[in-house]
């Protein structure tokens, strides 16, 4: 091309960038950027096009994800006196802390946040990884990222005015989330059952431990009374002793009976005759009776077993003060160790009945459901949006490319744009080479 075409041309076009600088100079900024986003408004048309087949194709790959929720009623503890805690509330007006301290033990401060950390356990995630084979759900080889993914698709919030807690969770499957949801419920019912140490547990674990102790000393009693009882032949001191006073006045009164009629009939028959005989060995027999009932002030030896079947019927008088004292002492041991037995045993039962008001219960004011209609993603504003935005950055390029050719070569910041873009050139020109050798 001549010199003097390329000097026109210069000149026409210094000319329409100072025409179009002027202009821009005059004209609202918002009219000048339509006027040129209008003029390129075939290009917009094309990209808002192409943007929105994209979008769709975005859309629909994107999986669905149903959810599902359930809201539970955190249980309030037991708390103390509400009388004296009132009281306590009412002094600490001026107190930050014993104000405080009072309205927690009121039920100011409810189990809320603790609920909403034991379901964001660890071990809460464990169990429900483990039980759901999310690693494989999830396609992730770690349980720490399986448990990331799982945090991201739950949410747990609790009403600050009623305390409810409301867990809701999302997944791709509409029944895995119900089931996801409802193992939430079931593990935070174990979680608290295993975490709850109150009072009464910490009573019926030690009740527990005692009554095991003293019914070993019942066994051990019972069988030192058996023992003695079986070698002494003393089962009722009381009412044997009774029998045999009962037993020595009957046999004194046949003696006595006995040696009247022995002297009536030696008077009339004589000593050789056979009726006297007779009446003397049955008075023999008696007075070998009354000693025996009697006994003798030697300890009396123990009966075996090969010896019970020769062990008198009833228990010798003067020994009944002998066995008595180590009889009272075992039956009296025996009577104690029964009464600990059955205190310890009523109180066992209170504390477990205490144990379970004092366990925290979920109260389930929601149960989770299988969703029906997916709650993610929504097609067509996401679509509408992404067509937006692609229109919006569209629009953002081609004014930029406007503005950059309205500037002055000489401007600095044009010149600092060039001098960067050149520094990163051959880093580009290393990844196009690259791009074109794969």
């Amino acid at each position: 091309m001549p010199l003097d075409v390329q000097t026109n041309a210069a000149v026409v076009d210094s000319r329409q960038v100072a025409e179009m600088q002027a202009s821009f100079q005059s004209a609202p900024r918002l009219l000048y950027n339509l006027h040129v986003l209008w003029s390129s408004r075939t290009l917009l048309m094309r990209v808002t096009s192409i943007a929105f087949i994209v979008s769709v194709v975005v859309v629909f790959i994107i999986p669905k994800m149903y959810t599902s929720q359930a809201r539970i009623m955190p249980p309030e503890r037991s708390g103390s006196n509400p009388a004296m805690l009132a009281a306590l509330a009412q002094r600490a007006t001026n107190n930050e802390i014993l104000g405080g301290l009072a309205m927690s033990l009121l039920g100011g401060h409810n189990n809320g946040a603790l609920f909403v950390d034991l379901l964001q356990s660890s071990s809460v995630s464990g169990r429900l990884i483990d039980r759901f084979q999310l690693l494989s759900v999830y396609h992730k080889r770690y349980r720490v990222d399986a448990a990331k993914v799982l945090a991201r698709r739950t949410r747990i919030s609790q009403d600050k005015k009623s305390g409810v807690l409301t867990i809701t969770v999302e997944d791709t499957d509409p029944v895995r989330a119900h089931d996801l949801a409802q193992a939430y419920l079931d593990e935070l019912n174990v979680v608290v059952n295993r975490t709850s140490h109150s009072t009464a547990h910490e009573e019926r674990v030690f009740i527990a431990k005692r009554l095991v102790k003293v019914k070993e000393k019942l066994s051990r009693a019972q069988e030192a009374l058996s023992e003695f009882s079986s070698s002494y032949t003393a089962i009722d001191l009381k009412e044997q002793a009774r029998a045999t006073v009962e037993s020595e006045a009957k046999a004194q009164g046949e003696l006595i009976a006995a040696q009247s009629g022995l002297d009536s009939l030696e008077q009339l028959y004589g000593d050789d005759n056979i009726r006297v005989r007779a009446a003397e060995a049955r008075i023999a027999s008696l007075k070998h009776d009354l000693e025996k009932m009697g006994g003798s002030p030697a300890p009396l030896p123990a009966v075996t077993a090969a010896d019970a079947d020769k062990a008198p019927p009833y228990l010798p008088l003067r020994q009944v003060p002998r066995l008595a004292v180590p009889y009272e002492n075992f039956y009296r041991e025996v009577q104690v160790q029964e009464a600990v037995y059955n205190l310890l045993t009523q109180q066992y039962e209170i504390a477990r009945i205490q144990e379970a008001k004092d366990v925290p219960v979920v109260n389930v004011i929601d149960a989770p459901g299988i969703p029906e209609k997916k709650s993610f993603p929504p097609r067509t504003l996401l679509t509408l949006a992404l067509t937006v935005v692609a229109l919006f950055i569209a629009s953002l390029v081609l004014l930029g490319r406007h503005y950059w050719l309205l500037l002055d070569p000489f401007d600095p910041r044009r010149r600092f744009t060039q001098e960067v873009a050149a520094d990163f050139r051959p880093l580009h020109n290393w990844m196009r080479k690259r791009r074109e050798r794969v």
